[in-house]
């Protein structure tokens, strides 16, 4: 296969998204003074739905977020409580897309936690989550939900190990252990039958995630792959990442053949995480580069040169993340068909930045907003999990879409117990989740320690009497008896 490359001369193919341009909020609509984290964990530390902002935020002494309502934008007060469960820093975020109430976390003290946010945000710090979830034996750095099932999570630890967990009954039920290095990022095709991983171990795989079973598997050594993701149901894959030449680079592959990329394109010599972001709704991709101030855009296309160079939104302020608001969230009367939310962390602010589509009517356009993946789920856990697969239930945007759901998230009752996947008992060896925890857990095992040797001592010098109360017995003759 020939690897197609790109050139930067202008097209002048007819587009509808060739005049999208980047919006930012007015200051009034930005939240400000939000002390975000420090960390510098590859991640976007950030999660948007139509209710809630989530923002992993700096902490001494355990890992917590925000949560903010979207509508109450402007300064945050110092005190604002904050979700604050975790032993260690919150690495990875998500909600819930059935369930607006519903956020998982997943942190450096190895568990993954799900919470239940009441209706109008936090109005005091929240330790008690609704499950608490262990099985991995190293730090979670990545989670996401399966796109159609109302009850799956999927979790990512340094443990080079996905477990999938199954919340119907809180526990897990597969694990996917393929992975010989860090698992960089997960991405779902639309019906959530497969999924595509990026590694530290330079490979690119495309996974069956009930079996397990790899169905391909690239070996990137001219692209580093860093980034991958899904493009909806087109059976292609995007990843970003970095040449041999050290410049960031992206590459489209056909996921049923991994051999070669179908297609690659140089984006620029800078340093930073390419962070792609895909709509399959416009068949748009985004590139946000991480500590960079600008998003380039793109159209996706089925004919060569497959990847056509839209337009740039230019910033000054660096972002170290980028959160995603999903379509049903989106103003549909002002034509916006993207809103990012950007994290820039030196001023403690998030900033909306609206994608829009020019036009001069104000009625729906209908050509722009096709109909999208909703907030029901197709099927549930068990479902699933029994190889049934479906697409996701579709809604349309034309009326502002409003009709509430009737699901409520029920957390299973879960009572102390092993946890076994795969013939292993994933709760034998749960580590210690923080230094102060580890140093506890090392003089309780010294004192154990010493206890026995102790004992030991003890009981040797008993046998030895006992053996010598034999010996003489035996000595005795029988007259003197």
């Amino acid at each position: 296969m020939t690897v197609t490359k790109m050139s930067w001369r202008p097209t002048y193919r007819s587009s509808k998204f060739r005049n999208v341009y980047g919006k930012v909020a007015n200051r009034e609509h930005c939240f400000d003074g939000v002390p975000i984290t420090k960390n510098v964990h590859d991640n976007h530390f950030c999660a948007v739905n139509s209710k809630f902002l989530a923002v992993i935020t700096e902490s001494a002494g355990g890992g917590s977020f925000i949560v903010i309502p979207v509508s109450q934008s402007g300064r945050l007060d110092s005190h604002y409580p904050k979700v604050c469960g975790h032993h260690g820093n919150v690495l990875d975020i998500k909600w819930n897309p059935f369930f607006e109430n519903i956020i998982a976390s997943c942190s450096e003290d190895s568990s993954v936690r799900v919470w239940e946010i009441p209706e109008g945000g936090l109005r005091r710090n929240m330790t008690e989550a609704v499950l608490e979830l262990y099985g991995h034996s190293r730090r979670v750095g990545l989670i996401e939900w399966h796109p159609t099932s109302s009850g799956i999570l999927f979790s990512a630890g340094y443990d080079y190990k996905i477990l999938i967990w199954n919340l119907e009954i809180g526990e897990p039920v597969k694990m996917i252990d393929c992975h010989t290095d860090v698992i960089l990022s997960m991405s779902f095709n639309t019906d959530g039958s497969l999924l595509t991983t990026s590694c530290k171990d330079k490979k690119l795989r495309v996974i069956e995630p009930r079996s397990g079973r790899v169905l391909q598997q690239a070996s990137c050594k001219n692209h580093r792959v860093n980034r991958v993701v899904f493009l909806g149901n087109m059976k292609r894959l995007l990843t970003t990442g970095v040449s041999r030449w050290n410049t960031r680079q992206i590459a489209l592959w056909d996921q049923e053949d991994l051999s070669m990329p179908i297609a690659e394109e140089d984006i620029d010599g800078l340093s930073g995480l390419l962070f792609p972001f895909y709509d399959a709704d416009t068949h748009m991709l985004y590139l946000a580069g991480k500590g960079d101030g600008n998003i380039r855009y793109f159209e996706i296309t089925t004919e060569k040169p497959y990847i056509e160079y839209l337009m740039e939104f230019r910033s000054p302020a660096p972002q170290k993340g980028l959160g995603v608001m999903p379509k049903h969230g989106l103003d549909v009367g002002a034509c916006e068909v993207y809103r990012f939310y950007k994290l820039v962390t030196l001023r403690g602010l998030i900033e909306p930045i609206s994608m829009i589509v020019p036009r001069r009517s104000d009625t729906y356009q209908e050509d722009i907003y096709p109909m999208t993946a909703g907030t029901e789920p197709a099927l549930s856990a068990s479902e699933w999990l029994s190889g049934i697969d479906r697409d996701p239930v579709l809604m349309s945007l034309k009326e502002g879409y409003q009709r509430p759901n009737k699901l409520v998230f029920k957390a299973p009752v879960k009572e102390k117990k092993s946890v076994v996947v795969n013939g292993i008992d994933l709760l034998e060896n749960v580590p210690p989740r923080t230094e102060n925890e580890l140093l506890r857990m090392f003089f309780r095992q010294q004192e154990e320690l010493r206890r026995l040797k102790e004992e030991l001592t003890t009981k040797d010098v008993r046998i030895r009497q006992l053996e010598l109360e034999l010996n003489n017995l035996k000595n005795v003759s029988p007259n003197n008896v």
